[in-house]
């Protein structure tokens, strides 16, 4: 089956999801991911892409961003998951054992509007949602906790945003996502649909090719020829 387009355009939000390879555990302690937010402050600081949220998980990780220039995101997530993967191999001396990560990412175009706001509470109550924290804020490997508690140069490496946060953001991220927003984000996240209000989304497929993400999986439905008494066949001549 041919890959789907991927949207890389300048300007366009994006949520990026990567996961390990077979879903192991990469990041299995605190060095671990303080060494993927080094590598992760390289990256941005080669000045393709706005960062405004992410969080890293043990097995995989979310951001969301904006490509400067075309096809910025693309070199740029590129230049991260190979740098991790060297500098990780060569902590770990497994060079030659097999993939880190389980291959290309996955990604979709995000609407400027509240449903970015929708998708950076999705990402930054990531490890909420898992279990691994009582309030989001208190997962150190995320955007929150940076923006909550970093000092100035930790909070350095997020961009402003281009919606303005709710007050009391903290408190919003903590709410469950509703079951419409759930299911429509799973979607994209599966399929690398693009996520906003319904016109905005398909004039969006349209213009970077991605009509295929909007369909479900699978091949069309068969229906049974009907009895040929309803729908004689035509004679010859006729």
């Amino acid at each position: 089956m041919p890959r789907a387009p991927r949207a890389d355009a300048a300007g366009h939000l994006y949520h990026v999801l990567n996961r390990a390879n077979r879903r192991a555990t990469i990041f299995r302690k605190q060095q671990d991911y303080e060494a993927f937010e080094l590598v992760l402050a390289e990256a941005l600081s080669k000045d393709e892409v706005e960062l405004f949220s992410y969080c890293l998980m043990p097995n995989h990780w979310h951001l969301v961003l904006r490509p400067k220039c075309d096809g910025g995101m693309s070199r740029f997530v590129q230049w991260l998951t190979l740098t991790h993967t060297q500098r990780y191999n060569a902590q770990y001396e497994i060079v030659g054992e097999g993939h880190l990560y389980q291959g290309r990412y996955k990604s979709f175009p995000i609407q400027d509007d509240e449903h970015f706001l929708t998708v950076c509470r999705y990402v930054e109550r990531n490890a909420l949602a898992a279990g691994y924290c009582e309030l989001p804020e208190d997962w150190r490997w995320g955007s929150l906790h940076r923006w909550k508690y970093g000092a100035a140069k930790e909070k350095a490496l997020l961009s402003p945003w281009p919606i303005v946060r709710r007050s009391g953001w903290c408190q919003h991220v903590a709410a469950k996502l509703s079951d419409k927003e759930q299911k429509q984000l799973d979607f994209s996240v599966k399929r690398g649909s693009p996520f906003g209000e319904e016109n905005w989304t398909e004039s969006t497929a349209r213009r970077f090719d991605l009509e295929m993400t909007m369909r479900p999986r699978g091949r069309p439905r068969k229906f049974k020829q009907r009895e040929t008494a309803d729908y004689p066949a035509c004679q010859k001549g006729t």
